[in-house]
């Protein structure tokens, strides 16, 4: 299948609606909208036009950036989209982070070794804590 990959960020529709698609239910769109305009870097993957795969990258840009957003639509998952859209995140870290930033993320349950397959590490509590985060 052609697909489209591009660094321009979703519309804040499509956004809302591939959340929806992979359960993480119902996105204020204004908010979304602040959310998708104050983003470091977008990439999205398009199947005639659709969005389908995308992730996003927040943050300083200086001291800390956090990986947000990795999603696959569920007809699309298997076919190595997601690690597209780790590709080209991992790129733009790569030109953008200096030495002394952190990139962190909260993975998915179960998902944990996506990520570690790109050198992210599950905190164990040791030395830094488990982390930590409020949902509001």
């Amino acid at each position: 299948m052609a697909y489209q990959i591009s660094n321009k960020a979703p519309t804040v529709r499509e956004f809302a609606l591939l959340r929806k698609r992979v359960g993480w239910g119902e996105t204020d769109e204004i908010l979304a909208q602040t959310s998708l305009n104050n983003s470091l870097f977008h990439v999205t993957i398009r199947h005639q036009d659709v969005l389908i795969a995308m992730g996003r990258v927040v943050g300083d840009g200086g001291l800390f950036y956090y990986i947000q957003d990795v999603v696959v639509a569920p007809n699309y998952q298997g076919e190595g989209l997601g690690h597209a859209v780790m590709y080209e995140i991992e790129r733009f870290v790569a030109k953008n982070a200096k030495a002394g930033a952190t990139v962190a993320l909260l993975s998915a349950k179960g998902k944990e070794a996506f990520y570690e397959q790109y050198d992210y590490v599950v905190r164990t509590g040791e030395p830094l804590g488990l982390g930590m985060c409020k949902f509001i």
